[in-house]
């Protein structure tokens, strides 16, 4: 076994076995069509190269929440040709994921061909973790590759029970994934700097608690910054802010504190008397913010402070916009500050991962999704992985039989 405590493609000669790859393809459809291949871009390289190495290549993925129920517009048929595009081979479609058409389908294959399954939450026995729905897909295959990161935190039959039936691998962008997060947390060069935005202090607690032990920099941004400004005593007026969070707000500044964890929070607010695009707004200081006025973004001392603290630091974490990132004016904040990030990956001065579906919307809105080290297209498991939850997907390659 590798040393990093999972099997890797490396790990297992392919050639004419049935290969069981639990991809990510839960990706946007508009008019019955993928809206962005980035999930399946990611996936590609390891379909491809099974593919290429004489695997009978059968992929399984969840899409949607149909609930245990058969949803025809949660087909993973639709996801076909842009997966098709991807690999630069032929996919070959079967409508179960298990049962005696799916049985006929995987018996068929030949060397080097691929096969998607359909979806796997059209049974209940997905996401319930049933052991005889695992037992029932296991029979596809012979060796198991998960590939999906972005669904590693759930406990589910093809994320992690299959690991635990079958001889398993990780897939090469859950490879990757894992390698970057180690290099950008357990492995940081530091000074090591952690930028957390979003809405809700109350969804990041967990996160939070975690980072304020582990870095050096902690930069908080987007709504959840509001409530930290209230804990202060500051005047938020009609901002977002949870008053029931503002004593563990207060909690996590004297916790930071103790740890010597620096802690940059908006000193200056973009504010408006409502969120829509365009509308009219002012820059003040974050002690000026009137009573019928919202915060909606961080204001141009906020982003120097964080370009000067940016100079210093050597690894970026990223999980969260600063601002309403979605409504112009207010998406500036997060796009300088991104641009920033960016400038200094590109000069090779700063290791820079992100992630999270917010945060992946706003870096690709900045133009600035290449030019950082890593962008993780997870959003859930990112988040509990920076948490420093157990992901039952990797503990169960990580224990994973290997005959």
């Amino acid at each position: 076994m590798a040393a990093r405590g999972f099997r890797t493609l490396d790990d297992f000669a392919v050639s004419g076995k049935r290969v069981l790859v639990r991809s990510d393809l839960n990706v946007p459809l508009k008019d019955g069509m993928v809206a962005d291949t980035l999930r399946i871009e990611r996936q590609a390289p390891t379909l491809r190269e099974l593919a290429q190495k004489g695997a009978r290549v059968i992929v399984l993925s969840h899409f949607g929440r149909p609930e245990g129920k058969r949803v025809t517009a949660m087909s993973l048929k639709s996801v076909v040709p842009a997966l098709s595009a991807a690999i630069g081979r032929p996919v070959a479609f079967d409508d179960d994921c298990i049962g005696e058409n799916a049985k006929t389908a995987v018996g068929r294959m030949q060397d080097g061909e691929i096969l998607l399954l359909e979806n796997t939450r059209f049974h209940e026995g997905e996401e319930a973790n049933d052991p005889g729905f695992a037992r029932a897909v296991a029979l596809h295959g012979d060796i198991f590759v998960n590939d999906a990161f972005s669904a590693a935190h759930r406990a589910h039959a093809t994320t992690e029970a299959l690991a635990r039936l079958l001889p398993a691998a990780a897939g090469r962008a859950l490879e990757a994934e894992l390698g970057h997060l180690h290099r950008a947390f357990q492995g940081a060069e530091r000074p090591l700097m952690a930028v957390i935005g979003g809405a809700k202090i109350s969804t990041k607690i967990g996160l939070l608690a975690n980072l304020l032990t582990r870095v050096d920099v902690l930069v908080i941004g987007g709504g959840m910054a509001n409530t930290f400004l209230a804990a202060q005593g500051l005047e938020v007026g009609k901002s977002l802010c949870e008053p029931d969070h503002v004593e563990t707000a207060r909690g996590i500044l004297d916790t930071a504190n103790a740890h010597g964890a620096a802690v940059i929070l908006p000193v200056d607010v973009v504010v408006a008397k409502e969120c829509k695009a365009n509308a009219q707004c002012r820059v003040v200081e974050a002690n000026g913010v009137l009573a019928d006025e919202m915060i909606l973004d961080v204001g141009p001392q906020t982003l120097d402070a964080f370009s000067a603290r940016l100079e210093h630091v050597r690894t970026l974490v990223w999980n969260g916009p600063l601002g309403a990132f979605e409504t112009p004016p207010f998406d500036r904040g997060t796009t300088e500050a991104a641009k920033l990030a960016a400038a200094r990956t590109r000069a090779g001065k700063l290791l820079a991962v992100a992630g999270g579906g917010d945060t992946v919307a706003a870096l690709t809105l900045a133009g600035v999704t290449e030019q950082l080290s890593y962008v993780s297209a997870a959003g859930g498991a990112f988040l509990e992985w920076l948490e420093g939850r157990d992901l039952p997907g990797i503990a169960a390659l990580m224990q994973s039989r290997g005959e």
